[in-house]
This record gives C-alpha cells, structure tokens and sequence, in this order.
C-alpha cells in the first residue's frame, strides 16, 4: 500500500489570496515557513524550511482568513505540477495540496519557576524536537 499525507505546522509568509482556475474552482496558493533549532558545537543553529501550500474549492475561501504570520498545521498530499509561465519556459513545482488545516493559538509567554517575569524569548529555549499541539478530535479541523 502506498500513501501520500503530509503534515506541517508553520508560519505563513504572506496573507492568502483566492483567485479562480478556468474552470471556476476557487483556488488560493501562500508559502509556509517552519523553523527548526538544533545544536551545533559554536551553540544553537536554525533553519527555516519553506513549503508551497495550494487550497482549493471551500477550503480556499477558509484560508482567506488567515493572515500574514499566522500559525496554522496543515494537513494534505504532497503534488507535483507543470506549467508554463509566460516566458515560455516549463516549470515543475512540488506543492502540499491541503485538505485539512486549523490556526494554531499563540502560545502565551512562559513565566520563569524562579522570578515569576515572563520569558518573551521562550520560543527559542525549546528542544528541537518540540511539536506544536494538534487537536484531539476532528471538530477543531476545517475539513472539506
């Protein structure tokens, strides 16, 4: 058996935009960045990976909604396609067709156990290996 799902929780590089394909389906394309932190032996590094998101029909209209730097965790299958830009030269662009996807609630500053003063910077004290939570059931999901 062979399955294709993905899933990624991440920032958004830029507010969403629908537009329609010929056919009329809504459509709305945006990149999503996920960071990571990881070790090195000069201290911490990080790295930022960069997925194209592609929305379409219902779900399209949902991601509207959300704006530029807003955490979502998307859930899909990840597509290749071809075109043809108008300078003529064929492009192929691997992208995460969504099918499901929810915002992500900012996480509230964590209070330091031994001053009670809020860490602004907590973010970047987390393990590499840190996920953001993920609803239990589906009701949390826009699902299409």
């Amino acid at each position: 058996m062979q399955t294709n799902r993905f899933e990624v929780s991440g920032y958004l590089a830029a507010k969403p935009e629908l537009r329609k394909l010929p056919s009329g389906t809504p459509v709305a394309n945006v990149r999503l960045g996920q960071t990571y932190l990881y070790d090195t032996k000069e201290g911490r590094g990080k790295q930022t990976n960069w997925f194209n998101l592609a929305f379409y029909g219902a779900l399209a209209t949902v991601a509207t909604k959300y704006e530029k730097g807003d955490n979502i965790n998307v859930v899909g299958s990840i597509h290749q396609r071809q075109f043809t830009p108008k300078d003529g030269s064929p492009r192929t662009v691997q992208e995460v067709v969504v099918q499901k996807c929810h915002r992500i609630a900012a996480q509230p500053e964590a209070v330091s156990a031994t001053n009670g003063v809020s860490d602004v910077n907590a973010r970047e004290n987390e393990s590499p290996n840190d996920q953001p939570a993920v609803p239990e059931n589906d009701d949390a999901w826009a699902i299409l």
